[in-house]
């Protein structure tokens, strides 16, 4: 299959791959007919997908089944007057469905939106409207069906709700029993490969979420991704750690792994449990594996001497930054060697630790090829080795990587500050030592990255604003050694109110009703004035040093 869109797929070394590496894209591509239904065509009892849970269910869908499905589905959807175009978002953690899904919209022309479990209602009714949804499928979980069914009446353009699982409330479409009575044969619907395929919301790191748009030649920006840097293998397990919700999926639940002809692992855990992981691993013989930091940070606290890791050619990591400790102890206990990549829900994998260098532990590796990646200063001009400067993809004019994204929906303020001088700014911070290795610093936009995900301190503050003593709040990250950072509040107290004990579990409560539980601040501080620049913004530089002082 990679022979396709790949000109040349091996390389002698990293320099090589660097200057040499190209895709070729055929007319009017479209990944769930041109990959998935052509495996199906091509191999009909090929392995597509393992679908797995904690309770014992292990079930094996073929590429001719995950055609088949989607072909359902696309028909279901069809004929409710979805179409080219529409949004429609998921809500479906890891069932099968959410795969099934994702083709269907693919070969409809549909815009797929993934999103997390934990919305709560008022994130809802601001995606919905700010995407124009006009379809949600989600789990049976009657706590989201209710923040669904609640934002429903608000949201303009909110026509569907169609639910998978066995509890189906009243007056909501049952997906599985709606979609069993279409055809699985579906004329193929032809689509322009700079249409829209796929939109992320971010996380919201100086606003509201924004909305970021893929068209239909970002699967193959993820070749370098599976391929090139987490090694997958054809016909042979692959594992990413990631709830569909979130752009990591994409990165490795779906698009390079098919591509390159692997079976993924569908892991459909309520809650991360490093115990059940192990035997997961050890049970289905996963080849290539890929988490966040902190996943292996609470996998090494297991007795990895009790599991035989030995099916694992190649061990992955994103996400967040990874630690020095982390990788020379994961070695130690297993013999394998992480592997760290960087990129965002904007690109594809933009700097790894490829073949054809050493790895320097704690370092995130040379850019990928077909990414021209540069470190500059504010003013856009390159930084020389050693000083800390923004990343940026340059020369953008010249040559348009596959996989990066194509702009914030609908918010042209960041496109312009995104993309600029002929280079899109990531917005994230590193710096270059003298043998090209790249040291990645932080996020310029005041991300946290806790446990994996992404936090954006505007929703967090939004939330804490809504609690009546909170008088003025300034979110920042703060270390944390398992979970990488979490987030912090400093809070300003409105007159009436005591700082104690028991109004910071109420407000983390409060916070945790009001927004995606996960975003609560674990360290409630209270103050009596923010620190402030003399226009009036809140210095959380000034914030976060000061914890750093106060930890030290």
């Amino acid at each position: 299959m990679l022979e396709k869109f790949l000109p040349r797929i091996e390389f002698d070394s990293y320099e090589d791959f660097k200057a040499n590496y190209s895709v070729r894209v055929p007319e009017g591509f479209n990944f769930a007919y041109d990959v998935v239904d052509a495996w199906a065509e091509q191999e009909p009892e090929k392995n597509a997908l393992l679908y797995c849970d904690d309770f014992g269910t292990r079930r094996m869908y073929t590429f001719t089944e995950l055609k088949q499905e989607s072909n359902r589905i696309a028909d279901y959807l069809l004929s409710l007057g979805i179409r080219k175009g529409d949004r429609v978002m998921l809500i479906l953690k890891q069932r099968p469905e959410v795969w099934m899904c994702f083709l269907a919209l693919h070969k409809i022309g549909a815009v797929c939106i993934p999103a997390t479990f934990q919305l709560m209602e008022k994130d809802i009714v601001y995606r919905v409207d700010a995407a124009e949804i006009r379809m949600i499928i989600s789990i049976d979980d009657p706590e989201l069906i209710g923040h669904i069914s609640s934002a429903k009446t608000k949201c303009k353009t909110l026509a569907h709700l169609a639910v998978v699982g066995n509890t189906i409330p009243e007056g909501i479409y049952d997906f599985r029993k709606e979609v069993a009575l279409h055809s699985d044969r579906l004329d193929r619907i032809y689509n322009d490969q700079n249409d829209p395929m796929l939109m992320y919301f971010s996380s919201g790191t100086t606003g509201m979420p924004k909305m970021i748009l893929h068209d239909y030649t970002y699967p193959l920006g993820h070749i370098l991704t599976a391929h090139y840097w987490q090694h997958v293998e054809e016909n042979r397990l692959h594992l990413t750690m990631s709830d569909s919700g979130w752009a990591k999926f994409a990165w490795g639940k779906i698009y390079g792994q098919w591509i390159c002809g692997a079976t993924i692992v569908a892991y459909d855990n309520e809650k991360f449990d490093a115990k059940n992981t192990m035997e997961l691993l050890q049970e289905i013989g996963v080849t290539t594996f890929c988490a966040p930091p902190t996943i292996y940070r609470f996998l090494i606290k297991e007795d990895i001497t009790k599991y035989d890791l030995s099916s694992i050619h190649k061990c992955c990591i994103a996400g967040e930054p990874l630690n020095p400790e982390v990788f020379y102890k994961w070695k130690e206990l297993t013999g394998l060697t992480l592997t760290e990549g960087f990129g965002q829900t904007e690109t594809p994998v933009l700097m790894a630790n490829f073949d054809g260098f050493p790895i320097k532990p704690g370092s995130t590796g040379k850019p990928s090829a077909d990414f021209d990646v540069e470190i500059v200063d504010d003013n856009g001009n390159p930084c020389d080795d050693g000083v800390v400067g923004r990343i940026v993809v340059r020369n953008l004019s010249k040559h348009y990587p596959f996989g990066l994204f194509k702009g914030y929906h609908k918010d042209p303020e960041a496109v312009a500050k995104a993309f600029r001088d002929d280079f899109y700014d990531t917005g994230d911070t590193a710096w270059r030592d003298s043998d090209g290795y790249y040291w990645f610093e932080g996020r310029s936009d005041d991300v946290i990255k806790c446990s994996g995900y992404r936090i954006g301190p505007f929703e967090v503050e939004s939330a804490l604003m809504t609690h009546p003593s909170v008088l003025e709040c300034a979110v920042t990250a703060a270390p944390d050694p398992v979970r990488g950072q979490v987030v912090k509040a400093t809070i300003v107290l409105a007159k009436g109110y005591t700082a104690g004990d028991e109004l910071k579990k109420e407000i983390q409560n409060h916070v945790k009703k009001t927004t995606a539980p996960y975003k609560y601040p674990r360290i409630v501080e209270f103050v009596d004035a923010l620190p402030k620049t003399t226009s009036g913004k809140i210095k959380r530089a000034d914030i976060r040093a000061a914890g750093d002082q106060n930890n030290g």
